[in-house]
């Protein structure tokens, strides 16, 4: 019977020495994201408190939030889910390591489109003088929503940086546990969007 000592991908026997690795540095990885999570939770509060009376006479939710492009911003955050999903799959069952880079340059792909509409939407909010020193509202909701923006980028460059690996020396171990690593990183920003989308957006617009 096979145990599983971490949430997420377990890689098994047929991985040898990067199985018995990914014990200790995948658990370690998990406690590293829970001080992301406390981040996280600290800027929804600061959003939750500013929003009943924290907009100075300035723009409104209503005024500034479109629902249509943040919901195909999240339609290309859960793609990327599903595609590094399918990347970590083919590395579990040795599939060619041609398949697992179309996989990661998909996932690559989903999350620099969704950077360029979250980049379009601040623009058009900037533009309609919607800025972060106009109220305490627009100054948590640049606190919130640019925070998870900065963590896609952060996984965009770990992605190139882990593609560029793979062409140096292959799926040896280390390549593996960072792709391990970095899967867990992606699919925790896809579950903050969705709170995101759904506070920030649908609570907004509600």
């Amino acid at each position: 019977m096979q145990t599983f000592e971490y949430p997420g991908l377990n890689l098994g026997a047929q991985h040898s020495s990067a199985d018995q690795k990914a014990q200790s540095l995948v658990f370690g990885f998990w406690v590293f994201m829970m001080s992301d999570a406390i981040l996280f939770g600290m800027a929804f509060a600061t959003y939750g408190t500013m929003i009943p009376h924290g907009f100075a006479g300035g723009p409104t939710p209503r005024d500034i939030f479109h629902l249509g492009p943040a919901f195909i911003e999240t339609m290309l955050l859960l793609a990327s889910s599903f595609t590094f999903g399918m990347a970590t799959v083919a590395m579990k069952y040795r599939r060619a390591t041609s398949t697992i880079v179309a996989w990661l340059a998909v996932t690559g792909l989903l999350g620099v489109a969704f950077l360029i509409l979250e980049w379009q939407d601040f623009s058009a909010m900037f533009a309609m003088g919607a800025t972060p020193q106009r109220s305490g509202f627009l100054s948590s909701f640049y606190g919130l929503v640019p925070l998870h923006g900065l963590h896609v980028t952060a996984g965009c460059i770990w992605l190139v940086c882990m593609l560029i690996q793979i062409g140096m020396h292959g799926m040896d171990d280390k390549t593996k546990l960072g792709i391990m690593r970095l899967a867990i990183f992606w699919h925790f920003l896809d579950i903050v969007w969705i709170f995101l989308f759904s506070v920030v957006y649908l609570g907004g617009l509600a």
